[in-house]
């Protein structure tokens, strides 16, 4: 029935396949976390996962990323459940998507492709609208060709949001120009963004970092007392938020930044900078690690990388394992027992988790266990930088 009817006409979920690689130098279980993954943000773009193909290749097929045989495999499968896309955990080369596609009769995107769309549908602000487009229209730009085909056959949908929905933007010479005004806009954006932070009376800083869908703002919100938006959904968060706290004695600036993710794409690094300025320019950084997921060591080394790469590497940091209270396996206990709260955070704090080179605490923002410690913590650091000032 139409709305005219007085009934709402609810949008079909895409469905999907998802396909990833197993290199040379990857476990199983790892190729497998990876993929996991890559269906948590189909879900959060919206796609249906029917189906997931797992292929062990030394190297990739440079013209079909995998190869022939599992290619036929998935075209039978999508043609028979009639699926509307298949994604694939790595970024393929434009004529690696033309090759696909002509093989497969349908959508196809790339992790990056995904990631994008997932940001453009999550921007709220201007600013993150613009660093959103000017991210998409740099991963268009060497892709125009594969587009116009692309276009031809499926229209709106997953991986479709922002620039190449009008045959204006598919020509070379109007998306570079397009390109070229994003980043003036960004520039004048980023000028503002500068001058606000210069304005914030010397208070120290802190940053929330960490992987996406850890509970940075969640903690925020229980650090502050303030509503952040939180969602168990990836990237929730895209602009930096920032609120002034009030403890008695101490008062600081707390900020909640994008999540960071396994291969991000690099045109959302660069067109994140000023969003990201916020952590380079924290005086302390709040590495947030959901201690709940099976590959938090993994997430961990993603975050250093990250924070290596945008110059933030050095910065004074506080390891916060966040969702205690989601711990089901007690795979670090010796004693699967324990009912009390106090002897768990003792059990906790005597794992080679405590044994980092930087302060280490154990949370949950949700149930706020521990929160206190949090606090004391925090504090005594903050006092140390308003000494040095």
């Amino acid at each position: 029935m139409s709305k005219k009817q007085g009934f709402e006409t609810r949008k079909k979920d895409e469905t999907a396949v998802i396909v990833g690689v197993i290199n040379q130098n990857q476990r199983l279980e790892q190729a497998e976390e990876y993929l996991e993954e890559l269906a948590f943000l189909a879900l959060t773009a919206g796609a249906l996962v029917k189906k997931r193909y797992l292929q062990r290749l030394t190297f990739p097929n440079p013209r079909t990323f995998i190869g022939e045989g599992k290619l036929q495999e998935i075209a039978d499968y999508v043609v028979s459940e009639d699926i509307d896309m298949v994604i694939f955990d790595d970024e393929l080369s434009p004529s690696q998507l033309r090759n696909l596609e002509n093989a497969l009769k349908c959508k196809i995107l790339d992790r990056s492709n995904l990631i994008l769309d997932i940001f453009a549908s999550r921007a709220k602000s201007a600013q993150a609208k613009f660093q959103v487009e000017l991210a998409q229209a740099q991963y268009l730009l060497p892709r125009l060709t594969r587009m116009w085909t692309h276009l031809s056959k499926q229209k709106g949908g997953i991986g479709m949001k922002g620039p190449g929905e009008t045959e204006i933007e598919t020509d070379r010479r109007a998306l570079r120009n397009k390109i070229t005004k994003l980043k003036e806009r960004l520039s004048l954006i980023d000028k503002q963004a500068e001058t606000q932070r210069r304005n914030r009376d010397g208070r120290v800083r802190v940053s929330l970092v960490g992987y996406t869908n850890v509970g940075k703002s969640t903690l925020m919100n229980a650090i502050a007392k303030t509503e952040v938006f939180a969602e168990n959904k990836l990237f929730a968060t895209l602009d930096a938020t920032v609120r002034k706290v009030d403890w008695p004695g101490k008062t600081f600036l707390l900020s909640d930044t994008v999540g960071f993710i396994r291969k991000l794409p690099h045109q959302l690094v660069e067109c994140f900078k000023s969003t990201l300025d916020e952590i380079r320019e924290a005086d302390i950084l709040l590495h947030v690690v959901d201690i709940s997921h099976p590959n938090f060591e993994d997430q961990i080394l993603v975050v250093n990388e990250t924070l290596k790469e945008i110059g933030a590497g050095e910065k004074s940091m506080v390891l916060v394992f966040n969702k205690i209270d989601q711990l089901k396996d007690p795979f670090i206990l010796e004693d699967e027992t324990l009912t009390s709260k106090k002897e768990y955070l003792k059990k906790l704090k005597k794992s080679w988790m405590a044994k980092q080179s930087c302060p280490t605490l154990f949370v949950s923002a949700t149930s706020k266990l521990n929160l206190e410690e949090l606090r004391i913590t925090l504090a005594d650091l903050i006092d140390g930088f308003e000494k040095k000032v």
